[in-house]
């Protein structure tokens, strides 16, 4: 009798989850139009809706409607997997995303390690994709995204284990009960390392690159790549990745806001809840997008040059001064 409550349970989490991926798409696809408009000093979607806030639905609509056209050339099998293991690798992280107190699919001790181990996988779906499209285009693109996510990822990684040193837990929720004030975020020196607001600095850096958000959309640069390593999709193809795309890009400032600024803690340590976790991710989402539409594109070897020979290194320092700190009383 106790298992038909929990398969309800998950299934009610399940639909929840998915729906939230298809809303949180369409108010960033809106979002970032209105954002770039008023950055370029210009309107931005109006037409269709009060403030073009139907576009989304409209694209939507024009998506769904399009045929999934397969190349005569490409892997069937590949280039139909690599959209829908984009998709379903983004949401599965949602599973351990704690969005309030009690607000989570599935509390478990390892849920930051099982959200990166995940997030790993996701460069194979691209790097499928194109490879599977059999496009030049496509597979220099997925080479570039291979490259540039190994690349971040190790930096990322570190800081991630940095902060695990800190709170001495890889359990989202403890994690966030632990700052349960403004004072109490891990992003200032007090609270956690002496170098804890570089380390936030290179955490949102990494980010970016992760999501293949610009200025670090080295795989998806339209002047060289076509379209990269989705060039040949089309319909819901497309979309897949679109949906994908900003998944990630959620998650990853929901991480940045967990670690770093007290999750679904309030600053002022009091009425806890969802809206403070979504208030503080869709500021860092805003953040996200005006570096898009504020910086310019870098290079290949720009990009990797950053992690190699910048971030690594300094991540690498954050994590030795924080292991010399926790050792050592406060302060030195």
């Amino acid at each position: 009798m106790s298992l038909f409550p929990e398969i309800i349970r998950i299934m009610a989490y399940v639909v929840g989850v998915l729906a939230f991926v298809g809303l949180n798409a369409a108010f960033l696809v809106w979002l970032e139009r209105k954002v770039a408009g008023h950055i370029q000093r210009r309107i931005g979607p109006k037409e269709v809706g009060p403030f073009g806030v139907l576009q989304p639905v409209a694209d939507g609509i024009k998506l769904i409607s399009k045929q999934l056209v397969v190349p005569a050339q490409a892997d069937s099998l590949l280039f139909r997997l690599s959209p829908v293991l984009t998709m379903t690798l983004a949401v599965t992280v949602f599973v351990v995303l704690p969005f309030g107190p009690s607000l989570v699919a599935r509390d478990i001790n390892i849920g930051l390690l099982l959200i990166f181990a995940f997030l790993s996988i996701n460069v194979l779906a691209l790097f499928i994709g194109g490879w599977g499209s059999n496009n030049k285009y496509a597979v220099v693109s997925a080479i570039r995204a291979v490259s540039q996510n190994v690349a971040y990822e190790v930096p990322m990684l570190i800081i991630v284990i940095t902060m695990v040193m800190i709170t001495s837990s890889m359990n989202l929720n403890v994690i966030v009960s632990q700052q349960g004030n403004l004072l109490q975020w891990h992003i200032f020196p007090w609270n956690g390392s002496i170098l804890s607001p570089l380390a936030f600095l290179i955490f949102f850096v990494c980010t970016l690159a992760e999501t293949n958000r610009a200025p670090f959309d080295l795989g998806e640069a339209e002047s060289e790549l076509v379209a990269g390593f989705h060039t040949e999709y089309s319909g819901m193809g497309f979309g897949l990745f679109f949906l994908g795309e900003y998944a990630s890009v959620f998650v990853g400032c929901a991480l940045a806001s967990i670690l770093f600024l007290g999750g679904w803690q309030c600053p002022l340590g009091i009425m806890p809840g969802v809206h403070w976790m979504l208030i503080k991710t869709y500021l860092l989402v805003f953040v996200v997008i005006w570096v898009r539409w504020t910086f310019p594109r870098t290079t290949l070897y720009g990009l990797l040059n950053l992690s190699w020979k910048v971030l690594v290194p300094f991540s690498l320092v954050i994590l030795l001064v924080t292991a010399a700190q926790l050792k050592m009383p406060w302060p030195f």
